[in-house]
């Protein structure tokens, strides 16, 4: 069974997230603020078009593009302005600022587009024999310089973008299994299973572009990670192209045949082989969907009333609470909920499959939460929220062109350690930022929940230094020194990528970078493979 997809796949903006019909001027509400707690007027630097902006020159020889292009076809070989820029990286705020300096930007020196697992491993033992870095290309939405077009030791690199790789290869309707190439968006992947009555669940705020490779080499986890779990949680099997030949992992749901390799790859970000297909657990299309929001008296309320709910096994499908200080500004951006202001912390809740499941999971739930101290809000607050979900990162982008430094950052740790990683977080990134001479808003939210802990998503937001890049970049460095020193995950589902990278070493020691060392020299012998991430 072969199936291609129908949904169109649209290129993200070279210098900002998604794409030009997302971006609008901030809203005059939104200004307001800006002036009265940062004092910025809110008007908008002008920004370069593509054209305009001026590239490294590409290190590739003609003889050296040639090769590629025996291996893939000419067409599918591109040292074109335009393809080169929009592989110059991910979407982080410190790339972003990078991309609003004045000089030559960084790119790969060419980008190639394969057919399929085999060109992949053409192209991989080509570069390797001649020396040329490979930075596997999905979606471009890192947010830890993921897909830096790093050169590492080597002379040239080329972005190795995957979306030709875009078929549902296989349907297991009877084991509710699906084989997806790896090149699919998250929407192309939801368009080929809903034909079918079927769906991945898997909705991260990068869904609109990321892609089904990007989520597995991530170890992505979407809103409703509550109800359906992790991306590593559904893969059931993987292949793998490497420089040193294929890796097949995953025979069955589980095994005992020594240390799971699927683990291995997963989360491997590029820089232990290119994963080109991945079998998924799937699910059918919910029968009905039921959403209610809530509000807790504080944040350690909710939390706790979270926990209840986890432990007893009566999760929802999405489950989510945010922090006071988030609350507030999403009050102050919306409006008041319900016709009342209110205080405290929201909490959103939505529950997905057969209706007479799903009445039965919300009122199982909702007795605990109002046990727990919960208010009900009705649902409206919970849809608006959904509503919202994809279109937030571009107001991360009005913001920096007005002047406003706008990063998030996450974490995850234990319920016992949770209410300590907070404050110590907060307080790092507030500390950092005040002593720089711009006072921060520190927002929170609980989006990721588990029997034995949950993540932290934060939100920051300051008035831009003179030199934005190395102010954020201070401030990073002190949240990371303190969630490694409180007991927290470097990240919890955003990857390490080349900005994560100084603190592996801390959270997994030095045999565990030994491991991951040994079994780089074993698959990439030459080192070509995403050099600078992940790996110490």
């Amino acid at each position: 069974m072969v199936e291609t997809r129908e949904v169109t796949r649209p290129n993200m903006v070279w210098d900002a997230w998604g794409v030009p019909s997302g971006h609008a001027p901030l809203p005059e509400k939104i200004r307001t603020l800006l002036a009265q707690v940062f004092g910025v007027s809110g008007e908008p630097v002008a920004r370069r078009d593509e054209d305009e902006v001026p590239l490294r020159a590409s290190a590739l020889t003609a003889a050296e593009l040639a090769e590629l292009s025996a291996l893939v076809g000419a067409d599918h070989v591109s040292i074109e302005h335009r393809d080169r820029l929009l592989r110059a990286g991910g979407k982080s705020t410190p790339d972003l600022l990078r991309r609003r300096g004045e000089g030559p930007q960084d790119a790969p020196d060419a980008v190639v587009f394969p057919a399929d697992h085999e060109q992949v491993l053409a192209v991989l033992a080509h570069c390797a024999e001649r020396g040329i870095a490979v930075v596997p290309f999905g979606g471009g939405t890192s947010v830890v310089g993921g897909v830096d077009p790093a050169r590492g030791e080597f002379d040239a690199v080329v972005a190795l973008d995957l979306r030709r790789l875009d078929t549902l290869t296989e349907l297991d309707a009877v084991s509710l299994t699906a084989t997806l190439g790896a090149g699919l968006t998250g929407p192309q992947a939801e368009e080929l299973l809903g034909a079918q009555g079927l769906s991945l669940g898997h909705f991260p705020q990068s869904f609109e572009f990321a892609t089904i490779g990007g989520f597995a080499a991530t170890r992505s986890s979407g809103q409703a990670s509550a109800g359906y779990g992790r991306f590593d949680d559904m893969i059931q099997k993987l292949r793998i192209a490497t420089p040193s030949g294929t890796v097949e992992v995953g025979r069955a749901p589980a095994s005992a045949a020594g240390p799971d390799l699927r683990e291995l790859f997963s989360g491997s970000e590029g820089t232990l082989g290119v994963i080109t297909e991945v079998t998924l657990r799937v699910h059918p299309k919910p029968e009905t969907v039921a959403y209610q929001a809530w509000s807790f008296p504080d944040f350690a309320t909710g939390a706790a009333a979270l926990r209840t709910v986890v432990q007893t096994g009566a999760a929802p499908t999405v489950l989510r609470l945010s922090d006071e200080a988030e609350t507030g500004l999403n009050l102050a951006r919306a409006g008041d909920i319900g016709g009342s202001a209110v205080t405290g912390c929201l909490a959103v809740t939505t529950f997905e499959g057969a209706a007479a499941h799903v009445e039965a999971r919300n009122a199982e739930a909702s007795a605990l939460l109002v046990a727990a101290g919960g208010v009900a809000l009705g649902e409206q607050p919970a849809r608006d929220w959904e509503h919202g979900r994809f279109s937030a990162p571009y107001l991360r982008d009005a913001l920096l062109d007005v002047g406003i430094l706008c990063e998030t950052l996450e974490t995850a740790t234990s319920w016992s350690n949770l209410a300590a990683l907070k404050a110590k977080v907060t307080a790092a990134l507030v500390d950092s930022l005040t002593a720089q001479g711009t006072p921060a808003l520190v927002m929170c939210h609980i989006s990721h929940t588990y029997p034995t802990g949950a993540s932290l998503y934060f939100t920051v937001v300051a008035k831009q230094a003179e030199d934005p890049l190395a102010q954020w970049l201070r401030a990073k460095q002190a949240a990371g020194d303190a969630i490694i020193a409180t007991g927290g995950t470097i990240t919890h589902h955003h990857a390490v990528g080349e900005d994560h990278r100084p603190w592996l070493g801390a959270e997994i020691g030095e045999v565990g970078v030994a491991v991951l060392r040994a079994v780089k020299q074993a698959v990439d012998p030459a080192g070509i493979l995403n050099p600078g991430k992940l790996i110490p």
